[in-house]
Protein backbone atom coordinates (compact mmCIF):
# COMPACT_ATOMS: atom_id res chain seq x y z
CA UNK A 1 0.00 0.00 0.00
CA UNK A 2 1.37 3.34 -0.88
CA UNK A 3 1.92 6.35 1.42
CA UNK A 4 -1.18 8.17 -0.12
CA UNK A 5 -3.10 5.32 -0.43
CA UNK A 6 -2.48 5.13 3.65
CA UNK A 7 -3.52 9.01 4.13
CA UNK A 8 -6.47 8.01 2.02
CA UNK A 9 -7.71 5.16 4.13
CA UNK A 10 -7.15 6.82 7.46
CA UNK A 11 -9.31 9.76 6.13
CA UNK A 12 -12.14 7.54 5.14
CA UNK A 13 -11.52 5.44 8.50
CA UNK A 14 -10.59 2.35 6.62
CA UNK A 15 -8.16 0.08 8.70
CA UNK A 16 -6.06 -2.76 7.48
CA UNK A 17 -6.74 -5.98 9.82
CA UNK A 18 -5.86 -9.53 9.87
CA UNK A 19 -8.65 -12.34 8.87
CA UNK A 20 -9.32 -15.63 8.65
CA UNK A 21 -10.52 -16.07 4.63
CA UNK A 22 -12.01 -19.22 3.69
CA UNK A 23 -11.49 -18.92 -0.03
CA UNK A 24 -13.60 -21.75 -1.18
CA UNK A 25 -15.80 -24.85 0.88
CA UNK A 26 -13.33 -27.41 2.63
CA UNK A 27 -10.16 -24.98 2.00
CA UNK A 28 -8.07 -24.40 4.94
CA UNK A 29 -8.84 -20.48 6.25
CA UNK A 30 -5.90 -18.34 5.46
CA UNK A 31 -4.52 -15.23 7.31
CA UNK A 32 -4.89 -12.68 4.78
CA UNK A 33 -4.52 -9.04 5.28
CA UNK A 34 -7.96 -7.12 4.46
CA UNK A 35 -9.51 -3.50 4.81
CA UNK A 36 -12.28 -3.33 6.46
CA UNK A 37 -15.12 0.07 5.65
CA UNK A 38 -15.96 1.95 8.68
CA UNK A 39 -19.21 1.74 10.39
CA UNK A 40 -21.70 3.13 8.24
CA UNK A 41 -25.40 4.39 9.57
CA UNK A 42 -26.53 2.38 12.49
CA UNK A 43 -23.40 0.26 12.88
CA UNK A 44 -20.82 -0.23 15.17
CA UNK A 45 -17.23 -1.19 14.28
CA UNK A 46 -15.58 -4.12 17.04
CA UNK A 47 -12.41 -5.31 18.31
CA UNK A 48 -13.01 -8.77 18.50
CA UNK A 49 -11.39 -10.02 21.59
CA UNK A 50 -12.36 -13.94 21.83
CA UNK A 51 -14.19 -16.02 19.33
CA UNK A 52 -15.68 -19.09 19.52
CA UNK A 53 -16.21 -22.09 16.69
CA UNK A 54 -20.05 -23.02 16.30
CA UNK A 55 -21.15 -25.81 14.59
CA UNK A 56 -23.02 -24.02 12.02
CA UNK A 57 -19.63 -22.57 10.91
CA UNK A 58 -18.29 -25.84 9.79
CA UNK A 59 -21.63 -26.66 8.19
CA UNK A 60 -21.62 -23.37 6.40
CA UNK A 61 -17.55 -23.88 5.68
CA UNK A 62 -18.84 -27.04 3.80
CA UNK A 63 -21.21 -25.54 1.69
CA UNK A 64 -23.63 -28.69 2.91
CA UNK A 65 -27.33 -27.71 2.44
CA UNK A 66 -26.30 -24.12 2.45
CA UNK A 67 -25.57 -21.31 -0.58
CA UNK A 68 -21.83 -21.09 -1.52
CA UNK A 69 -20.39 -17.87 -1.23
CA UNK A 70 -16.68 -17.15 -1.04
CA UNK A 71 -14.30 -15.84 -0.72
CA UNK A 72 -15.77 -15.11 2.89
CA UNK A 73 -15.09 -14.46 6.79
CA UNK A 74 -17.00 -16.99 9.04
CA UNK A 75 -17.40 -16.87 12.81
CA UNK A 76 -20.57 -15.37 14.91
CA UNK A 77 -20.05 -16.39 18.14
CA UNK A 78 -17.69 -13.94 19.90
CA UNK A 79 -16.95 -10.94 22.33
CA UNK A 80 -15.11 -7.81 21.71
CA UNK A 81 -15.18 -3.77 22.07
CA UNK A 82 -16.83 -1.58 20.07
CA UNK A 83 -14.05 0.52 18.63
CA UNK A 84 -15.72 3.24 16.61
CA UNK A 85 -19.73 3.99 16.00
CA UNK A 86 -21.14 4.98 12.89
CA UNK A 87 -23.73 7.68 12.34
CA UNK A 88 -26.79 7.60 14.64
CA UNK A 89 -25.53 5.30 16.85
CA UNK A 90 -26.29 6.39 21.01
CA UNK A 91 -26.80 2.64 22.67
CA UNK A 92 -22.99 2.00 22.04
CA UNK A 93 -19.54 4.18 22.92
CA UNK A 94 -16.23 3.48 21.62
CA UNK A 95 -14.83 0.78 24.76
CA UNK A 96 -17.90 -0.66 25.72
CA UNK A 97 -17.73 -4.23 25.82
CA UNK A 98 -20.28 -6.56 23.98
CA UNK A 99 -21.80 -9.72 22.27
CA UNK A 100 -21.89 -10.00 18.77
CA UNK A 101 -25.47 -11.27 17.73
CA UNK A 102 -25.69 -13.66 14.62
CA UNK A 103 -29.96 -12.61 14.58
CA UNK A 104 -30.81 -8.88 15.80
CA UNK A 105 -33.77 -7.35 17.61
CA UNK A 106 -34.92 -4.17 15.64
CA UNK A 107 -37.63 -3.51 18.71
CA UNK A 108 -40.36 -2.08 16.01
CA UNK A 109 -41.05 -4.49 13.61
CA UNK A 110 -43.90 -6.91 13.85
CA UNK A 111 -42.28 -9.40 15.38
CA UNK A 112 -40.34 -7.51 17.45
CA UNK A 113 -43.27 -5.82 19.23
CA UNK A 114 -45.22 -9.18 19.14
CA UNK A 115 -44.05 -10.40 22.83
CA UNK A 116 -44.10 -13.83 20.54
CA UNK A 117 -41.02 -14.19 18.65
CA UNK A 118 -37.42 -13.89 18.47
CA UNK A 119 -37.36 -13.60 14.24
CA UNK A 120 -36.44 -9.84 13.18
CA UNK A 121 -38.17 -9.27 10.03
CA UNK A 122 -34.75 -6.36 9.93
CA UNK A 123 -32.31 -7.59 11.46
CA UNK A 124 -33.21 -11.56 11.38
CA UNK A 125 -30.70 -13.95 9.97
CA UNK A 126 -28.14 -12.57 6.93
CA UNK A 127 -27.39 -15.74 4.40
CA UNK A 128 -26.04 -13.84 1.93
CA UNK A 129 -23.16 -12.60 2.83
CA UNK A 130 -23.95 -8.81 3.05
CA UNK A 131 -24.75 -6.33 5.60
CA UNK A 132 -28.72 -6.13 6.37
CA UNK A 133 -28.40 -2.02 5.43
CA UNK A 134 -26.99 -1.67 2.19
CA UNK A 135 -26.86 -4.84 1.01
CA UNK A 136 -23.02 -4.51 0.72
CA UNK A 137 -20.07 -5.61 2.17
CA UNK A 138 -17.45 -4.13 4.86
CA UNK A 139 -14.46 -6.49 3.96
CA UNK A 140 -12.38 -6.24 0.70
CA UNK A 141 -8.96 -7.17 -0.66
CA UNK A 142 -7.51 -5.07 -3.31
CA UNK A 143 -10.39 -3.75 -3.78
CA UNK A 144 -12.66 -6.80 -4.35
CA UNK A 145 -15.31 -8.14 -1.84
CA UNK A 146 -15.02 -10.45 0.76
CA UNK A 147 -18.40 -11.61 1.84
CA UNK A 148 -19.66 -11.83 5.79
CA UNK A 149 -21.27 -14.45 7.36
CA UNK A 150 -24.41 -13.77 9.79
CA UNK A 151 -23.35 -10.51 9.28
CA UNK A 152 -20.88 -10.54 12.25
CA UNK A 153 -17.79 -12.46 10.50
CA UNK A 154 -15.89 -12.37 13.71
CA UNK A 155 -12.61 -14.71 12.70
CA UNK A 156 -11.17 -11.34 12.07
CA UNK A 157 -9.80 -9.02 14.39
CA UNK A 158 -12.37 -6.32 13.63
CA UNK A 159 -15.58 -6.43 12.33
CA UNK A 160 -18.72 -4.65 11.38
CA UNK A 161 -22.23 -5.46 13.02
CA UNK A 162 -25.31 -3.71 12.73
CA UNK A 163 -25.92 -2.03 16.26
CA UNK A 164 -29.02 -4.15 16.40
CA UNK A 165 -27.04 -7.16 16.18
CA UNK A 166 -25.09 -6.39 19.44
CA UNK A 167 -25.68 -6.33 23.10
CA UNK A 168 -23.72 -4.39 25.59
CA UNK A 169 -22.59 -6.40 28.57
CA UNK A 170 -20.88 -6.03 31.82
CA UNK A 171 -17.19 -5.27 31.80
CA UNK A 172 -16.44 -7.44 34.72
CA UNK A 173 -17.66 -10.52 32.59
CA UNK A 174 -14.83 -12.45 31.14
CA UNK A 175 -14.72 -12.53 27.53
CA UNK A 176 -13.14 -15.65 27.03
CA UNK A 177 -16.15 -17.43 28.38
CA UNK A 178 -19.27 -15.22 28.04
CA UNK A 179 -18.45 -15.07 24.01
CA UNK A 180 -20.50 -18.59 24.30
CA UNK A 181 -23.84 -16.85 25.47
CA UNK A 182 -23.74 -15.55 21.70
CA UNK A 183 -25.11 -18.47 19.99
CA UNK A 184 -24.58 -22.20 21.63
CA UNK A 185 -24.63 -22.20 24.99
CA UNK A 186 -27.55 -18.91 25.05
CA UNK A 187 -29.65 -21.40 22.55
CA UNK A 188 -29.90 -25.00 24.31
CA UNK A 189 -31.19 -22.87 27.45
CA UNK A 190 -33.50 -21.16 25.63
CA UNK A 191 -34.79 -24.23 24.40
CA UNK A 192 -35.32 -25.55 27.11
CA UNK A 193 -36.79 -22.65 29.62
CA UNK A 194 -38.57 -20.67 26.54
CA UNK A 195 -39.59 -22.89 23.98
CA UNK A 196 -40.10 -26.00 25.61
CA UNK A 197 -40.88 -24.72 28.93
CA UNK A 198 -39.59 -27.73 30.62
CA UNK A 199 -41.91 -28.66 33.76
CA UNK A 200 -40.99 -29.81 36.86
CA UNK A 201 -40.68 -33.35 37.36
CA UNK A 202 -40.66 -33.91 33.43
CA UNK A 203 -38.72 -36.44 31.21
CA UNK A 204 -36.67 -35.72 28.76
CA UNK A 205 -34.02 -36.91 26.09
CA UNK A 206 -31.36 -35.24 24.47
CA UNK A 207 -29.94 -35.91 20.91
CA UNK A 208 -27.02 -34.72 20.70
CA UNK A 209 -24.51 -33.50 23.44
CA UNK A 210 -22.01 -31.34 21.50
CA UNK A 211 -22.45 -27.35 23.26
CA UNK A 212 -25.97 -27.04 22.59
CA UNK A 213 -27.47 -30.57 24.19
CA UNK A 214 -25.49 -29.98 27.22
CA UNK A 215 -26.60 -26.49 27.99
CA UNK A 216 -30.20 -28.42 27.10
CA UNK A 217 -29.47 -30.57 29.62
CA UNK A 218 -28.23 -27.77 32.11
CA UNK A 219 -31.50 -26.02 31.36
CA UNK A 220 -33.90 -29.09 31.62
CA UNK A 221 -32.13 -29.66 35.36
CA UNK A 222 -32.44 -26.25 36.46
CA UNK A 223 -36.23 -26.85 35.51
CA UNK A 224 -36.72 -30.05 37.86
CA UNK A 225 -36.75 -32.24 35.18
CA UNK A 226 -36.43 -36.08 36.85
CA UNK A 227 -35.28 -37.68 34.32
CA UNK A 228 -32.80 -36.70 31.52
CA UNK A 229 -31.54 -38.85 28.96
CA UNK A 230 -28.36 -38.43 26.54
CA UNK A 231 -28.15 -39.50 23.19
CA UNK A 232 -24.87 -39.51 21.75
CA UNK A 233 -22.64 -41.85 19.72
CA UNK A 234 -19.00 -40.59 21.45
CA UNK A 235 -19.36 -42.22 24.69
CA UNK A 236 -16.50 -40.37 26.01
CA UNK A 237 -18.97 -37.37 26.20
CA UNK A 238 -20.81 -39.86 29.48
CA UNK A 239 -19.44 -38.15 32.30
CA UNK A 240 -19.62 -34.79 30.94
CA UNK A 241 -23.14 -35.47 30.17
CA UNK A 242 -24.02 -36.69 33.74
CA UNK A 243 -22.00 -33.16 35.12
CA UNK A 244 -24.57 -31.17 33.26
CA UNK A 245 -27.69 -33.15 34.72
CA UNK A 246 -28.02 -36.20 32.30
CA UNK A 247 -29.50 -38.68 34.09
CA UNK A 248 -29.35 -41.34 31.40
CA UNK A 249 -26.91 -41.88 28.78
CA UNK A 250 -27.79 -43.95 25.47
CA UNK A 251 -25.26 -45.02 22.77
CA UNK A 252 -26.86 -46.11 19.93
CA UNK A 253 -24.53 -48.32 19.01
CA UNK A 254 -24.64 -50.21 21.77
CA UNK A 255 -28.52 -51.16 21.97
CA UNK A 256 -29.97 -54.44 19.81
CA UNK A 257 -33.67 -52.06 19.69
CA UNK A 258 -34.23 -48.39 17.81
CA UNK A 259 -33.40 -46.14 20.45
CA UNK A 260 -37.40 -44.87 20.49
CA UNK A 261 -38.24 -48.35 21.69
CA UNK A 262 -35.50 -47.88 24.75
CA UNK A 263 -36.77 -44.30 25.78
CA UNK A 264 -40.16 -45.38 25.58
CA UNK A 265 -39.17 -48.03 28.30
CA UNK A 266 -37.06 -45.80 30.72
CA UNK A 267 -40.01 -43.27 30.10
CA UNK A 268 -42.81 -45.40 30.81
CA UNK A 269 -44.28 -44.28 27.53
CA UNK A 270 -42.28 -41.72 26.12
CA UNK A 271 -40.57 -38.02 26.79
CA UNK A 272 -42.13 -35.31 27.49
CA UNK A 273 -39.79 -33.38 25.64
CA UNK A 274 -37.48 -34.39 23.23
CA UNK A 275 -34.66 -31.84 21.57
CA UNK A 276 -32.59 -32.67 18.43
CA UNK A 277 -29.44 -31.05 18.73
CA UNK A 278 -27.54 -32.81 15.96
CA UNK A 279 -28.55 -30.81 12.66
CA UNK A 280 -30.11 -33.76 10.91
CA UNK A 281 -33.41 -34.09 10.00
CA UNK A 282 -33.88 -37.82 10.18
CA UNK A 283 -33.26 -37.72 13.76
CA UNK A 284 -36.50 -35.07 13.72
CA UNK A 285 -38.42 -38.65 13.18
CA UNK A 286 -36.78 -40.47 15.64
CA UNK A 287 -37.10 -37.83 18.11
CA UNK A 288 -40.81 -37.31 17.45
CA UNK A 289 -41.01 -41.36 18.29
CA UNK A 290 -39.43 -40.93 21.86
CA UNK A 291 -42.27 -38.20 22.52
CA UNK A 292 -45.31 -39.52 24.57
CA UNK A 293 -48.74 -39.85 23.28
CA UNK A 294 -50.78 -36.41 23.97
CA UNK A 295 -48.31 -33.87 24.79
CA UNK A 296 -45.02 -34.82 24.11
CA UNK A 297 -43.04 -31.97 22.22
CA UNK A 298 -39.70 -32.45 19.80
CA UNK A 299 -37.57 -29.02 19.82
CA UNK A 300 -34.89 -29.07 16.65
CA UNK A 301 -32.35 -26.90 17.23
CA UNK A 302 -29.70 -28.04 14.72
CA UNK A 303 -28.58 -26.62 11.48
CA UNK A 304 -28.75 -29.86 8.72
CA UNK A 305 -25.52 -30.77 7.14
CA UNK A 306 -27.97 -31.90 4.39
CA UNK A 307 -31.31 -32.76 3.43
CA UNK A 308 -33.14 -29.91 5.28
CA UNK A 309 -36.41 -31.63 4.39
CA UNK A 310 -38.00 -33.28 7.52
CA UNK A 311 -40.44 -35.97 7.23
CA UNK A 312 -42.54 -37.59 9.59
CA UNK A 313 -45.64 -40.03 9.84
CA UNK A 314 -49.00 -38.10 9.65
CA UNK A 315 -49.95 -40.39 12.73
CA UNK A 316 -47.43 -39.21 15.10
CA UNK A 317 -48.80 -35.59 14.99
CA UNK A 318 -52.62 -36.78 14.95
CA UNK A 319 -51.57 -39.29 17.98
CA UNK A 320 -51.36 -35.22 20.04
CA UNK A 321 -47.22 -35.06 19.31
CA UNK A 322 -45.88 -31.63 18.30
CA UNK A 323 -42.86 -30.81 16.67
CA UNK A 324 -41.49 -26.96 16.78
CA UNK A 325 -38.20 -25.52 15.63
CA UNK A 326 -35.52 -23.19 18.37
CA UNK A 327 -33.50 -19.96 16.47
CA UNK A 328 -31.27 -18.61 19.47
CA UNK A 329 -33.58 -20.97 22.23
CA UNK A 330 -36.38 -17.95 21.47
CA UNK A 331 -34.05 -15.50 23.46
CA UNK A 332 -34.82 -12.15 21.89
CA UNK A 333 -31.26 -11.13 21.75
CA UNK A 334 -30.74 -7.14 23.01
CA UNK A 335 -33.45 -7.45 25.36
CA UNK A 336 -32.45 -10.95 27.28
CA UNK A 337 -29.19 -12.07 26.82
CA UNK A 338 -27.91 -9.68 29.39
CA UNK A 339 -29.70 -11.56 32.15
CA UNK A 340 -27.15 -14.74 31.01
CA UNK A 341 -24.87 -12.93 31.24
CA UNK A 342 -25.67 -11.97 34.98
CA UNK A 343 -26.67 -15.10 35.92
CA UNK A 344 -23.60 -17.05 35.03
CA UNK A 345 -21.19 -13.64 36.87
CA UNK A 346 -23.53 -14.78 39.81
CA UNK A 347 -22.10 -18.59 38.98
CA UNK A 348 -26.09 -19.48 38.43
CA UNK A 349 -25.55 -21.45 34.81
CA UNK A 350 -21.95 -22.94 33.69
CA UNK A 351 -20.02 -21.74 30.90
CA UNK A 352 -16.37 -22.64 32.13
CA UNK A 353 -16.98 -26.61 31.28
CA UNK A 354 -18.13 -26.34 27.98
CA UNK A 355 -14.93 -24.87 26.86
CA UNK A 356 -12.44 -27.89 25.94
CA UNK A 357 -10.00 -25.96 24.12
CA UNK A 358 -8.27 -22.62 23.71
CA UNK A 359 -6.54 -21.49 20.73
CA UNK A 360 -4.63 -18.63 19.21
CA UNK A 361 -6.22 -17.31 16.45
CA UNK A 362 -3.31 -18.09 13.62
CA UNK A 363 -4.52 -22.01 14.59
CA UNK A 364 -7.83 -21.26 13.68
CA UNK A 365 -7.55 -24.62 10.99
CA UNK A 366 -7.05 -26.48 14.06
CA UNK A 367 -9.87 -25.64 15.24
CA UNK A 368 -12.32 -26.38 12.53
CA UNK A 369 -10.16 -29.87 12.33
CA UNK A 370 -11.31 -30.38 15.93
CA UNK A 371 -15.16 -29.99 15.42
CA UNK A 372 -15.18 -31.36 12.40
CA UNK A 373 -13.67 -34.69 13.99
CA UNK A 374 -15.92 -34.24 16.99
CA UNK A 375 -13.45 -33.74 19.20
CA UNK A 376 -14.09 -30.71 20.95
CA UNK A 377 -17.19 -29.20 22.50
CA UNK A 378 -16.36 -25.19 22.23
CA UNK A 379 -12.76 -24.14 20.81
CA UNK A 380 -12.39 -20.57 22.13
CA UNK A 381 -10.38 -19.09 19.96
CA UNK A 382 -8.35 -15.61 21.49
CA UNK A 383 -7.33 -13.00 19.09
CA UNK A 384 -4.19 -10.91 18.93
CA UNK A 385 -3.96 -8.44 21.58
CA UNK A 386 -3.69 -4.72 20.06
CA UNK A 387 -2.38 -1.65 22.18
CA UNK A 388 -5.46 0.23 23.70
CA UNK A 389 -7.85 -3.12 24.08
CA UNK A 390 -7.90 -5.41 26.54
CA UNK A 391 -7.66 -8.81 26.56
CA UNK A 392 -10.22 -11.41 27.83
CA UNK A 393 -10.01 -12.02 31.63
CA UNK A 394 -8.73 -8.02 32.02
Amino acid sequence: MSLTDSVQNKQLGVITCKAAVAWGPGEPMVIEEVELSPPQSMEIRVKVVCTSLCRSDVTAWLSQAQASIYPRIFGHEASGIVESVGEGVTEFVEGDHVLTLFTGECRSCRHCTSGKSNICQILGLKRDGVMHGDQKTRFSIKGKPVYHYCAVSSFSEYTIVHSGCAVKVSPIAPLDKICLLSCGAAAGLGAAWKVANVSEGSKVVIFGLGTVGLSVAQGAKMRGASQIIGVDMRQEKCEKAKSFGVTDFLNPNDSDEPIPQVINRLTGGGADYAFECIGDTGMVTTALQSCCDGWGLTVTLGVPKQKPEVTAHFGLLLNGRTLTGSLFGGWKPKSEIPSLVEMYLKKEIELDDLITHNLPFEDINTAFDLMKNGTCLRCVIHMPEIEGFPMAGN
